[in-house]
């Protein structure tokens, strides 16, 4: 059995299964865009009974199998698809390397393209081999350069385990604070705002360093915990910043 017998499979199933009026159901959480089969519900079958039967089944695939599978279920666009290709992955976290991290990186090469995968792939995946020194910060250096935005995104977005441990982030972030778009406006103000509760002092510096040529969106999430006045120090001097 092989990566492309697993990805007909759970294809045929979708095809078979689909709800076009529950596929609408979360579409107004993705500005992005939104493409499902209609399968979200947590008791639905898909991932229960058949995730379960799936991974039994494929077992022998082993994790670069599971990272093959992935970026073909990736290329549909349909939500479940991701899902399910993420929760593959997640028991062999504890087998997260560089290598494997290069898998994970093509799978926004052929369809990651909402913040939601992107979140949750950091979450349960790579934040968790960060955080266990499976992977480094010069491994996920290339990330910060990706052409996909999302990418770029789960470049700040996979630290949130080491900052809340009190790892100092801020030079790893710097070339995320003059990135044009807004997915990544808000992972970044969102790690810093989880640096900020650890340890404020370094993160307000590195804040009013940026605070009149960054977007002010990174601000708006950075500093969500701030009282007013503490928030005031951050206002922006300059002319009106790019909106995020």
């Amino acid at each position: 059995m092989t990566e492309n017998d697993l990805v007909r499979e759970i294809r045929d199933y979708c095809q078979a299964h689909a709800d076009p009026a529950a596929a609408t159901k979360y579409a107004r959480y993705f500005n992005e865009g939104y493409d499902a089969w209609g399968m979200l519900h947590a008791q639905h079958p898909f991932f229960n009974e058949k995730e379960s039967e799936w991974k039994a089944k494929y077992s022998s695939l082993g994790l670069p199998g599971f990272l093959k599978s992935g970026a073909l279920l990736f290329e549909s666009g349909k939500y479940e698809e991701g899902a399910i290709a993420i929760r593959f992955v997640k028991p062999y976290r504890d087998k997260i390397n560089a290598k494997a991290l290069r898998g994970l990186g093509r799978w926004f090469e052929g369809g990651i393209r909402n913040w939601a995968h992107t979140d949750v792939l950091c979450g349960d995946v790579i934040a968790p081999a960060l955080a266990a020194g499976q992977i480094t910060l010069k491994d996920l250096e290339p990330w910060r350069a990706s052409q996909w935005k999302f990418q770029r995104r789960a470049s700040a977005v996979a630290l949130l385990n080491i900052v809340k441990d009190g790892a100092n982030v801020l030079d790893f972030l710097r070339p995320l604070m003059t990135d044009p778009e807004r997915v990544v406006h808000q992972g970044t103000g969102w790690v810093l705002r989880e640096a900020w509760k650890k340890n404020a002092k370094p993160v307000e510096a590195f804040l009013l360093e940026w605070k009149d040529t960054s977007p002010r969106l990174i601000f708006q999430y950075a500093t969500e915990k701030m009282t007013p006045a503490q928030k005031a120090r951050f206002a922006s001097r300059g002319k009106a910043r790019r909106k995020g």
